[in-house]
């Protein structure tokens, strides 16, 4: 039986407030439950005030098989980012661009880049698997995407930890294990009919959408599957999408995903689907929730397994 946790982003506080909620108990090795463990769906750094404390929760957890976890794109960025470039000397595998340094910057300051905690945090992040495809259930952080996961397994060991070797593949854009990787840990994207375009909230012109890519079916237009904000939804067509731009989910197992900053009242994506990122760490939205799902071996989700507390 697993408690399924949505992305944390360094809400330490909010964390230990719904374990307590889920019944755990903080003991000596780490908080745990004398029946049920814990699932992490990634995406522990970045943006909150107790990153550190997040992650010393969770790696205890780990370690004293009271938790599992899967990776998240920021975990996947940090290693990135501290990773050299063999290739290029000097540099690092994610550019160390302003833009990618105000992303990670609250992260860095916290747990001061290059010291001993940071080298032991991105050691533990290269540990964490990119899913888990357990009995009764799968945990990805954003997508599960079957020909990706197919691609992406040379690049993996049995447990599907990236290989040391991997990661210059992994990050090197252009790349097939590139796309996967990217469609994996932060969702699907597709292009746009040609012609079709808007302008971002941060005033990038896109030509390609997010996609809701579990949605699927022969009347499944662009609208639909767009994942964009509610002044640009009207901007996309209602054509047709073509079937090889669904990837859509069989249902085979319940699935559990993170990344996708809803917010209002914690639901189900559906009978097969929960998404357990409830914006924690949002700024301009009402009540941020940090969410989990106790799951007790059913096939078929319900909202009423949905617990969580609010920031």
């Amino acid at each position: 039986m697993f408690d399924i946790i949505g992305d944390i982003h360094g809400y330490a506080t909010a964390l230990e407030r719904l374990l307590t909620k889920l019944g755990y108990e903080e003991k000596a090795d780490g908080w745990q439950h004398d029946e049920r463990k814990v699932i992490f769906l990634g995406d522990f750094v970045d943006r909150g005030p107790e990153q550190v404390k997040t992650i010393t929760i969770a790696k205890t957890m780990v370690d004293n098989n009271h938790a599992l976890a899967v990776m998240g794109n920021h975990e996947f960025n940090a290693i990135a980012w501290a990773t050299p470039d063999k290739e290029q000397p000097g540099q690092f595998l994610r550019t160390h661009t302003k833009n990618n340094f105000n992303q990670h910057e609250a992260f860095l300051n916290q747990i001061r880049e290059g010291s001993v905690a940071h080298q032991a945090a991105i050691a533990w992040f290269k540990q964490l698997p990119l899913y888990l495809d357990l009995p009764g259930l799968r945990v990805v952080h954003a997508c599960w995407h079957q020909e990706y996961l197919t691609t992406l397994a040379p690049y993996l060991n049995e447990h599907a930890i990236v290989l040391e070797s991997a990661w210059p593949e992994l990050c090197r854009d252009g790349s097939a294990a590139f796309e996967a990787l990217e469609t994996i840990l932060k969702g699907m994207e597709i292009a746009l009919p040609a012609g079709v375009e808007f302008t971002d909230n941060y005033g990038h012109v896109r030509k390609r959408t997010r996609t809701s890519w579990w949605l699927s079916g022969n009347h499944i237009t662009y609208r639909d599957l767009a994942m964009v904000p509610s002044d640009v939804i009207s901007k996309i067509p209602h054509e047709p999408v073509p079937p090889h731009l669904q990837a859509g989910y069989d249902g085979d197992k319940p699935l559990f995903i993170g990344h996708y900053w809803m917010n209002g009242t914690p639901d189900l994506i559906n009978k097969h689907i929960a998404c357990l990122d409830w914006s924690i760490a949002a700024k301009n939205i009402p009540s941020p929730k940090l969410c989990a799902y106790q799951w007790s071996g059913e096939s078929e989700l319900t909202a009423d397994h949905l617990v969580w507390v609010e920031r």
